[in-house]
């Protein structure tokens, strides 16, 4: 996530604990591992006093609730105090904002809104440095000018503008000294929180998710990887008429160089734009996310407002490639087959379906009629001819998928692991278009990329009839 900062300070990922006063992260590995660690015995302490509530008549329903809500507070207000690598993995985690209960979503929302708005940077010394020490000491050969100041501030980065030596204007991202090595180490102590999510999803093998996302947020420190994500990109759609993805112009292992798009952030047109400018950059957005697996053979996985701009010729500029992956193998078989069971109502199709799939642990039951019931609104939404998309669209379609009942059967449904970045990039796509308050015919977008998918569904739709 790119931000701007206007503070003056020195980021270091690794050394002694800092920051107490003036709101940066702490350092030391010991001294984050204990904030991580003090979760679960925060949780567990939670629950043996829950043991006592029940016995003084309250229902276990509603102390389970309590249990989660302050789990939940708890353990999204330490990501917020982290930063660093947890504050890579509370942007992932985010997007499920749009689908928690009230009670949960509030201190979420609030310690994720803290996360997000105190990117520290490094001063122009440290930035000095790691130029010199990964370009090498004649560094400032290889620019016109280069600006020190205000830079854009990203989780385990930040990025400054300048003038390459051949005249390009360009931005150089650079990652923040010892981030690789905090990440690591945060990383092995997450780990050990996967029973907490479990606990709100009873149903998902939770260690396989977390490790999935772990080695996500692994993949985005690699600038080699990202560059050759961004030239995939910038080829697929070289001269697009609605599309601008800057290309590379160099890249070390700690520095990337890029063209500079220059254009209106997203966030103003969020706030600022007229309902068919809305649609328009909305509709631009949806492409871009549905024809980059079939032209550049990635899913683009970042989908945010920092990361998109509208071009002075109207084109929509793109940037940020650390979160790109292919399709996991065998996931447009995965939807062919379940999609027909769900769009044709049939209760015993959908659920061979879903356990041929991986969606069900094996040995557990569920009511698949009241699951197919859940999923139907969501369903009709999604494949009615436009959808109208708002701030409150997710959160109304999916409470009940979500919500923090024992009863609830779709909770206690898991999801395979490797279409982790699936979801992400769909759930995190349709929170952006929320934010736009835009509408968007989704279907026809969806044909036009994924045409065996369709053809199946119109197969069952004509059946049907």
């Amino acid at each position: 996530m790119v931000r701007r900062d206007t503070g003056g300070r020195i980021f270091q990922l690794t050394g002694r604990t800092r920051g107490a006063s003036n709101g940066a992260p702490p350092t030391g590995k010991m001294v984050r591992g204990a904030k991580l660690a003090a979760v679960p015995v925060a949780f567990a302490g939670r629950r043996v006093a829950g043991v006592g509530k029940r016995a003084l008549g309250r229902s276990a329903e509603e102390v389970n609730r309590e249990i989660r809500a302050r789990t939940a507070q708890h353990m999204f207000a330490v990501l917020g105090e982290l930063k660093g690598c947890i504050a890579k993995l509370g942007q992932v985690l985010a997007i499920y904002e749009f689908v928690l209960p009230e009670d949960v979503a509030g201190p979420y929302r609030e310690a994720l809104g803290k996360l997000q708005d105190s990117a520290p940077a490094m001063l122009p010394a440290g930035v000095h440095q790691v130029l010199a020490e990964q370009l090498g000491p004649d560094w400032r050969s290889l620019f016109r000018e280069f600006e020190d100041r205000r830079p854009a501030a990203a989780s385990v980065g930040q990025v400054h503008r300048a003038v390459w030596h051949d005249g390009r204007a360009v931005a150089v991202k650079i990652m923040y000294p010892g981030a690789r090595q905090a990440i690591h180490d945060d990383l092995q102590t997450l780990r050990r929180l996967s029973p907490l999510f479990g606990a709100l999803l009873p149903g998902a093998d939770a260690r396989s998710v977390i490790d999935a996302l772990c080695a996500y947020i692994c993949e985005e420190l690699d600038y080699e990887l990202e560059a050759r994500h961004q030239r995939a990109f910038a080829a697929a759609y070289a001269d697009d008429p609605d599309f601008a993805v800057p290309d590379v112009v160099a890249q070390y292992p700690d520095v990337l160089v890029t063209e500079w798009l220059e254009g209106v952030s997203l966030s103003r047109i969020i706030n600022r734009g007229a309902p068919f400018e809305r649609d328009r950059v909305g509709l631009l957005i949806l492409r871009f996310l549905f024809s980059g697996p079939t032209r550049a053979g990635l899913l683009y996985g970042d989908p945010h407002p920092g990361n998109f701009l509208v071009m002075p010729d109207g084109r929509l500029g793109v940037v940020d490639f650390g979160a790109c992956a292919p399709w996991p193998p065998g996931f447009l078989d995965m939807i062919s087959d379940i999609a027909p069971a769900l769009f044709s109502c049939d209760p015993v199709a959908l659920e061979a379906a879903i356990r041929r799939n991986g969606y069900i642990t094996p040995g557990r039951t569920i009511d698949i009629d009241t699951a197919a019931a859940q999923l139907a609104p969501v369903r009709d939404a999604v494949i009615a001819p436009t959808i109208d998309l708002e701030p409150n669209w997710l959160r109304t379609h999916l409470a009940t998928l979500t919500e923090l009942r024992v009863t609830n059967v779709v909770r206690q449904m898991t999801m395979p692991s490797p279409h982790t970045t699936v979801a992400r990039t769909c759930v995190a796509g349709l929170g952006l278009l929320g934010q736009l308050r835009t509408t968007l015919p989704l279907p026809k977008e969806f044909a036009r990329w994924f045409p065996d998918v369709v053809e199946i569904l119109e197969d069952v739709r004509i059946h049907r009839a």
